[in-house]
């Protein structure tokens, strides 16, 4: 008899069996490989949460990042724009690379929720900020914007990226292998931080002033809110009293209430405010003197001009500027030369002029007042408005809000017949730096190009004489113009420039080149009354006086700025902006500078 074939009921419990009986000894080995995962880690098949905890460590990278840009910002009406960028990088960096070493180092000493403490920290920084702005006299240029951003900004960003990295521990990289485990997050950090804070820093440029949130303080309480927001804790409550110090006492902030506080403030000195913005070119404010009486329009930690207010005794068909440098430039009129003198004379009414840099719009309106028709050059709109509406600029001119190098490429290329000039005035002084590119040999070319062949160009180079910036600039324009000459604004005797190591003393003034197209040599007539408009400040500065000799920066011969190569120009510059600083401390008193 065959044997009895077993149900397929009887084969499928002998097959679990079999199952169960092969896999019980496995089950220790599972779960000794769970055992060796990090505590916390999250699953490779867990894609969601990866996906979470990814984005909470990209948020916080961001956050940090962003802020470099908004310190920086912060500190540019009390030190600058230069001075606090010369250890800012570095630090930044440094700080950014501490987080990491701190959490493998020291990650089983400090607790995790020590992150929670960001949104308050960061919501205390603009108080922080108000305080010590106040003792910036003390503490100078050079190590104010330090002390500052080491108890502000580099703690938040290394509190940012160690945050970071308690998120990104969560994640199993183990599959990666050891070298992206080990070494990846960190590298990835360092590209993702770097990227994020030229992107920010572009578009934060571009559009500051353009509301509260792209203001200052606005964008600090955008950054603490976000941090608080992405890191959510009952701490926060704490938080309250910052913000409330914020609304009601700091002038920092542009509300009309804490500017009501800043005039008070104001006042106890002599000084009131007449009107604030925040601009793509720095904090632009319009300042009175109440007891010397005059008007200065303030971009940072620089003037761009001033003019004085009290009632004049003589019948003035232009304002009294407080800086002769402005006369000067207006000297453009008096310039001739032999042959031009034997060639029919030509009205102010028949000649136009350019003017590259505004200011509160001295020369202009001077040239303006002669019956000169003039088209002025600005690439920050909020100076110009403040010009026309505080400064009395005259409405009947040209008026072009551009960056200059645009505009002279594209006035080149529509050629001569559509942009050809008797006078261009070149003056872009600003927050204790000219800027390189507008100084380099193809931006000079390019004023050539604009100007008529008798024409003539007065170019204000405002620096220290005694650094090799200043014969780097003389150079490059000689370069160009043929026949220069050069006049500082007050009486000194500058100190060698050719040192490439190290200056002999410290000259800063302004010096203004007029130069032509030509090789032949040129005079400067006699002031005559209809020259200074009724202006007394005309009949004492606008004849030049003080010429510095030609052989003083060599033959022109040297090296030259060009386009996309400034370096130079502007690590000579970082030394130029800190002695430009302690001048602008002698100019208006420090509580003007940091209350701003």
């Amino acid at each position: 008899m065959a044997p009895k074939r077993p149900s397929r009921s009887s084969a499928s419990k002998t097959n679990t069996a079999a199952t169960s009986t092969t896999s019980a000894p496995s089950a220790p080995a599972s779960t000794t490989e769970n055992s060796r995962q990090p505590s916390g880690a999250v699953q490779p098949a867990d894609a969601q949460t990866t996906i979470q905890l990814l984005m909470k460590a990209l948020e916080l990278i961001v956050l940090g990042a962003a802020y470099s840009t908004i310190s920086q910002l912060c500190l540019s009406p009390v030190y600058g724009s230069i001075p606090p960028s010369l250890h800012h990088s570095r630090i930044t960096m440094a700080a950014v690379f501490a987080a990491w070493l701190g959490k493998s180092a020291l990650g089983s000493y400090i607790p995790n929720d020590v992150v929670n403490l960001l949104p308050i920290f960061a919501f205390m920084i603009p108080p922080i900020q108000f305080f010590l702005f106040q003792y910036s006299g003390d503490m100078g240029p050079i190590y104010g914007p330090l002390v500052t951003e080491l108890v502000t900004y580099f703690p938040l960003v290394a509190l940012s990226m160690y945050a970071a990295a308690v998120v990104i521990e969560k994640l199993d990289l183990s599959r990666f292998g050891n070298r992206v485990q080990n070494s990846g997050p960190a590298v990835a950090t360092y590209f993702v931080f770097t990227a994020t804070e030229k992107l920010t820093e572009n578009y934060i440029r571009q559009n500051i002033g353009s509301g509260l949130i792209f203001t200052r303080s606005g964008l600090q309480f955008v950054a603490a809110t976000f941090y608080a927001l992405l890191l959510p804790s009952r701490a926060v409550v704490f938080a309250v009293l910052p913000i409330l110090h914020s609304a009601s006492v700091n002038v920092h902030v542009p509300l009309d209430h804490t500017a009501s506080v800043l005039n008070d403030t104001l006042h106890m000195h002599n000084y009131s405010l007449v009107a604030r913005q925040e601009s793509l070119t720095g904090y632009i404010s319009v300042l009175d003197n109440l007891q010397d009486n005059f008007r200065v329009m303030r971009c940072d930690h620089s003037l761009l001009g001033g003019e004085w207010t009290f009632p004049s005794k003589y019948e003035s068909r232009v304002k009294e500027p407080i800086y002769s440098v402005f006369t000067l430039l207006e000297a453009v009129r008096l310039v001739e030369t032999d042959s031009g003198k034997r060639q029919p004379a030509i009205s102010d009414d028949q000649k136009n002029a350019l003017v590259i840099g505004l200011g509160i719009g001295t020369t202009p309106s001077a040239l303006i007042a002669h019956g000169i028709r003039t088209t002025t050059i600005e690439i920050d709109p909020v100076v110009h408005s403040f010009a026309m509406q505080y400064f009395a600029l005259p409405t009947n001119h040209t008026s072009i809000i551009e960056d200059a190098a645009r505009f002279v490429d594209r006035a080149r290329l529509a050629g001569s017949e559509h942009h050809s000039y008797n006078y261009i005035v070149h003056d872009v002084f600003t927050g204790g730096a000219e800027p390189a590119n507008l100084f380099t040999q193809e931006f000079i070319q390019g004023l050539s190009d604009l100007l008529k062949p008798e024409g003539v160009v007065a170019i204000n180079y405002a620096g220290d004489l005694s650094l090799p910036s200043a014969r780097l600039v003389v150079n490059t324009i000689k370069s160009v113009f043929p026949t220069c000459r050069l006049f500082r604004e007050e009486t000194g005797t500058p100190t060698d420039p050719s040192s490439a190591d190290q200056p002999l003393s410290q000259d800063f003034t302004n010096m203004v080149l007029f130069c032509r197209k030509t090789a032949e040599p040129f005079s400067f007539r006699a002031v005559a009354e209809a020259d200074c408009l009724g202006s007394q400040a005309r009949r004492n500065h606008l004849q030049p006086k003080h010429e510095i000799a030609a052989e003083f920066f060599g033959d022109g011969t040297g090296k030259v700025l060009r386009r996309g190569k400034t370096e130079a120009l502007q690590r000579w510059q970082r030394e130029s902006a800190v002695g430009h600083w302690r001048i602008m401390r002698k100019v208006l008193p420090g509580v003007v500078w940091e209350n701003w």
